[in-house]
């Protein structure tokens, strides 16, 4: 993931690099800013703006989430965003994705098991709320090799139409 560098007040390029080094590969919910920004309150010219600006705002669903990116809202609740793909695949295609940024599904552990649970009940309430009754799928890709193209985890419902197997 390739992050922004602030340069304020003649940072240097080590400054820069090293803060390039700790923040590849993480985007910070609030809550992980706040937690994040206490070990590195020591250097003077950090910012909290700059520290949620580096990487939660680089992640494409991070700014549907906060609004920053326009989206079609399917479903919405304290731990997840659903919104309308912006290229369907099916008649009905939603996307799902956590509020917190979690890259993929390889990224997770047990303590996120409600969290993916969640994400799973409200893909089947809103197939139910679509009129999907004869049946959808739901897809969550995982990595490069299994077709993931944006770095927060996030699942597929698509329905409205009969899928065939195997799929791709």
């Amino acid at each position: 993931m390739e992050c922004e560098i602030d340069q304020m007040g003649g940072r240097g390029q080590q400054e820069a690099a090293t803060f390039q080094q700790f923040s590849r590969g993480h985007c910070f919910s609030e809550n992980a800013v706040a937690a994040s920004i206490q070990p590195i309150r020591h250097h003077p010219r950090t910012r909290l703006a700059f520290l949620y600006t580096v990487c939660a705002m680089s992640c494409l669903f991070c700014k549907i989430i906060d609004g920053s990116i326009p989206s079609t809202a399917v479903y919405q609740d304290e731990l997840c965003y659903a919104f309308a793909d912006l290229h369907p695949q099916a008649p009905v295609h939603v996307l799902l994705a956590p509020r917190v940024h979690v890259a993929s599904l390889a990224e997770t552990d047990d303590s996120q098991a409600g969290l993916l649970g969640h994400l799973l009940r409200a893909t089947a309430r809103i197939a139910q709320e679509k009129g999907l009754h004869n049946g959808y799928r739901v897809v969550l890709n995982t990595g490069e090799d299994g077709g993931q193209t944006v770095d927060h985890l996030h699942v597929h419902l698509l329905g409205g139409r009969p899928t065939a197997w195997p799929p791709g």
